[in-house]
């Protein structure tokens, strides 16, 4: 595979896509948790790291939210807020 060069939010990309993650924004936008977690923080933290490969598995209908997204191994479900502040490249086969 081959990086397309676009650069985009996780949350534009259509099911099956893959990326690579560039970098997570960071605007401030809190969990709602005890500790007042960022959202940046919590990708982070689950992984969603500089060069890892991301895969949008499924989009749920109608308004894709949630995306169900896939990386190191591990599925998640991520709202469209959390997943535009993933900045991927597009890959390509």
């Amino acid at each position: 595979m081959t990086d397309s060069g676009l650069e985009m939010p996780l949350s534009r990309l259509a099911r099956g896509a893959r990326g690579v993650v560039l970098r997570v924004v960071d605007e401030a936008l809190t969990i709602g948790d005890a500790l007042n977690s960022t959202v940046a923080r919590r990708l982070l933290e689950l992984g969603f790291v500089p060069g890892a490969e991301v895969e949008v598995v499924e989009a749920m209908w109608p308004a894709r939210d949630p995306l169900a997204v896939r990386v190191r191994g591990s599925t998640f479900a991520l709202r469209t807020r959390e997943a535009e502040a993933v900045v991927v490249a597009l890959r390509t086969a």
